[in-house]
């Protein structure tokens, strides 16, 4: 059970600390224009992938989720999905603030995170001890 604990916070942190990263790469992306809508999806994509600020925080952010596979196949679902998920918030919500593509947080953020690690750690330990 340690190792699917370590692979839900391994998966939080991975899809967390990537989001903010993730949203600074398609800055640009609205000013694309191309006619039909076959043209714009195209350019779109050629607009995503030849930007390695994209490319980067999204690869990472894959590797979030071949953990997050390896997670729900060593812990129930019930667990998997809550604390995968719940951890990604609290990550974007500090590596974004940290980092400058958020806004710095304030008491109640910090308190939300706090809140949201504890329960989640107490959703793992409870897990554990079955």
């Amino acid at each position: 059970m340690l190792e699917a604990i370590g692979l839900l916070v391994l998966t939080g942190a991975l899809w967390g600390c990537t989001n903010p990263f993730i949203r600074q790469g398609t800055r640009g992306l609205r000013e694309v224009k191309a006619k039909g809508w076959l043209g714009q999806a195209a350019a779109e994509v050629k607009f995503l992938w030849g930007n390695w600020r994209y490319v980067v925080p999204w690869l990472v952010n894959q590797t979030g989720s071949l953990a997050y596979l390896a997670a729900v196949q060593r812990a129930p679902l019930a667990l998997a999905v809550p604390a995968a998920n719940a951890l990604a918030f609290a990550a974007t919500a500090v590596v974004g603030a940290a980092s400058g593509h958020e806004e710095p947080l304030d008491r109640g953020s910090i308190l939300g995170v706090a809140l949201i690690v504890a329960g989640t750690a107490l959703c793992c330990l409870d897990q554990a001890s079955r």
